[in-house]
């Protein structure tokens, strides 16, 4: 019953994180674009909240994932960050302020590495609930921080560019 309610709460996160991105694509970048790392913020105490909370399951032995593991959970975050910053892009608009560009490929990707990361963790279900979980929350914080920092830096090479 709980595994049904988490993917059922993290499917509606998606589609909220997808209908937000979508929504907010039409209006400008406010500010010095500090709110593209706001994310970062978040998801970084939240994951670290998380795997304790994993490693103070009762009744579970709390293996941790080989190194190799999580190099190649890292590996894999590494790419998809990379995939989604190519798809990130931000333009100055004749009312001179900054805008994302529009990418029509943006929820297929981001639905895409979903899809990936199930099927990985099933393919790895030999593995612990724990280790299998520190796997995902690695990945994602590497390809959340790549593609975060690299969005603000791409916003603030159009922010100085367009000041001359």
């Amino acid at each position: 019953m709980t595994t049904i309610f988490i993917y059922a709460l993290m499917a509606v996160l998606v589609g909220l994180m997808i209908w937000l991105r979508t929504k907010r694509r039409r209006g400008p970048v406010k500010g010095n674009g500090i709110r593209i790392l706001l994310p970062l913020f978040i998801a970084f105490p939240i994951m670290m909240v998380s795997i304790y909370q994993l490693m103070h399951i009762p009744g579970q032995t709390h293996a941790l994932p080989a190194f190799w593991e999580l190099l190649v959970a890292g590996l894999l975050g590494v790419l998809f960050g990379y995939v989604i910053l190519l798809h990130t892009a931000y333009e100055r608009r004749d009312d001179g302020l900054i805008y994302p560009k529009p990418n029509q490929y943006f929820k297929y990707i981001i639905i895409a590495i979903i899809l990936i990361r199930v099927v990985l963790t099933q393919y790895l279900s030999s593995l612990g609930t724990t280790e299998i979980s520190m796997l995902a929350i690695t990945m994602a914080l590497v390809y959340i921080s790549i593609w975060r920092i690299g969005s603000f830096i791409k916003f603030r090479r159009t922010l100085s560019v367009s000041q001359y």
